[in-house]
């Protein structure tokens, strides 16, 4: 009978651990992603900038060598992130292929110029930078016009703030859930042995003692749940790296070892924290309050 009951008692202690492990891992898993799209947001916001194109039209009277000049110059510049000349042949049969016909045999001549697609470093693109580059050539004698899609680069600079500004505060809001969540788990498996602390604190037994033991199983809970939050965590950015290699998820490897670092300190220490203060309650209570 007393074999039966303590296999009860033990079935139901591994059932805990488990439910506070798994808790603690997908809560730490949440937030790992959470700070994964923190730390990554200014990347997405700079591949997405860095696709944006300022093409700079030549005159017809143009000489090759200055175009040649203005491309190199532009090569070379802070600015540049890369630089393609485009011919006027080339634009014209690249036109031809997204209309599906030859728009040339049917004026007799081709109306379109020489340009240069010039694609800026994500830094330098805003209203007001990309303007002051674009003044800049038009000054040039030999070129036409200086074109880009203003509203879009508006657009998308607010669209940046407004979703940085909001990534932020979600942070700090799924931060204060992790810890209540990651904390009630670990009140709930304390409560159930409420009267194990109490018995051993009536035998004489100090708080420190009786405290020890529960702290450290806790933090070693924590610690396995953060350990299977880290390798979610990996796993997921794995799959992303591959899925979108362009963004180079995994190049910062400092910043994201100080991710994982992170989650597995947050893990460790929320649970240290919560296992002290749940343990002191208890410690504190009378023996007629345990039943409430």
């Amino acid at each position: 009978m007393a074999s039966s009951f303590e296999r009860y008692q033990k079935r139901r202690l591994i059932s805990s651990y488990f439910s506070v492990v798994i808790s603690i891992a997908l809560v730490l898993f949440l937030l790992g992603l959470l700070g994964m799209l923190v730390l990554n947001t200014k990347k997405v916001a700079d591949h997405f900038k860095e696709k944006i194109v300022l093409t700079v039209y030549f005159k017809d009277a143009a000489k090759e060598v200055e175009i040649k000049q203005l491309e190199k110059s532009l090569a070379l510049a802070e600015y540049t992130k890369s630089s393609t000349f485009v011919s006027k042949d080339a634009a014209a049969e690249a036109h031809s292929q997204e209309i599906g016909e030859n728009f040339m045999d049917f004026l007799g001549y081709n109306p379109l110029q020489n340009s240069i697609d010039v694609y800026l470093k994500a830094d330098y693109v805003s209203a007001v930078q990309v303007k002051e580059i674009s003044d800049e050539l038009s000054v040039k004698d030999f070129v036409e016009e200086v074109t880009y899609d203003q509203p879009l680069i508006t657009l998308l600079n607010d669209n940046i703030k407004r979703i940085s500004l909001w990534a932020l505060i979600i942070s700090g809001v799924f931060t204060c859930i992790a810890v209540l969540l990651i904390n009630s788990s670990i009140r709930l498996s304390v409560y159930a042995k409420r009267f194990t602390i109490k018995t051993m604190q009536m035998v004489g037994a100090t708080k420190r003692f009786i405290r020890r033991p529960f702290v450290w199983k806790s933090v070693r809970l924590g610690m396995l749940g953060a350990f299977l939050a880290l390798i979610g965590m990996a796993t997921v950015l794995y799959y992303l790296d591959i899925s979108f290699p362009e963004l180079t998820l995994l190049d910062d490897t400092l910043l994201l070892g100080l991710l994982f670092l992170g989650v597995f300190i947050i893990g460790v220490v929320i649970t240290w924290v919560s296992t002290f203060f749940a343990t002191q309650r208890f410690l504190n209570l009378r023996t007629d309050e345990l039943y409430y």
